[in-house]
């Protein structure tokens, strides 16, 4: 296992397209919910744990070598909203594309081919991890991480937020990073006695409507 692999992972100059999407921040934005470091931190902390702990489970159990497919028709159980959905799977192709360039694996290759519009991104990158001889933990850390540092960015260019105050939110989340990682990896050991049901499935019905009202927006920063 290399810790230098996860770093590349979770490096968000890592080519999987994340930089484009702001993780529901967008639209909390303009409705006022994110308007300075304080509400940002809210907004993270929740994500975190509903969306944020859905994909650690999900990509753990991926890094673990549970079957991809079960898993993604997971995702999409977990995923209510179309629009969440296609941008999880618009993700999971740019995530496959950068992972078959940096790990390349027959693992890799069989998803590809079998979802060719894309798998969810945390099954994809869970895939990755494995391929980068990682962790089911370390990919829980890494998808955990992304859930909250997209919106942290997000908000620096919508708000002109400090870029230190933002980073200081995302430190002030790591212990609560490190919960939901071990949460995911716990839930993604259950899955070969109790199947995906052992998989968490928090939900975050004011994401899920707003980024589907956000999908029709016809003019926007961000693409989710």
């Amino acid at each position: 296992m290399s810790r230098a692999a996860l770093l590349v992972l979770a490096d968000g100059r890592f080519p999987a397209g994340g930089h484009a999407h702001s993780g529901g921040a967008e639209p909390a934005v303009t409705a006022g919910r994110i308007t300075d470091a304080a509400s940002l931190e809210t907004f993270c902390r929740g994500r975190l744990h509903t969306a944020g702990l859905v994909a650690a489970g999900l990509a753990a159990a991926a890094a673990a070598g549970h079957n991809p497919l079960l898993l993604d028709d997971a995702a999409d159980a977990r995923t209510p909203v179309p629009a969440l959905r296609q941008v999880a799977r618009r993700l999971g192709r740019q995530m496959m594309r950068a992972a078959r360039a940096t790990w390349p694996s027959a693992a890799l290759d069989a998803l590809a081919a079998a979802r060719p519009r894309g798998a969810h991104q945390p099954v994809v990158l869970g895939l990755a991890a494995r391929s980068a001889v990682l962790a089911p933990l370390d990919a829980a850390h890494a998808v955990a991480y992304e859930s909250i540092s997209g919106p942290a960015g997000a908000a620096v260019r919508l708000l002109s937020l400090d870029p230190f105050d933002a980073t200081a939110v995302l430190a002030r989340l790591a212990a609560d990073v490190d919960r939901v990682a071990q949460q995911g990896a716990d839930a993604a050991e259950r899955v070969l006695v109790e199947g995906t049901d052992a998989l968490p499935a928090a939900s975050a019905p004011l994401l899920d409507i707003t980024a589907q009202q956000h999908a029709a927006w016809p003019v926007r920063l961000f693409a989710s």
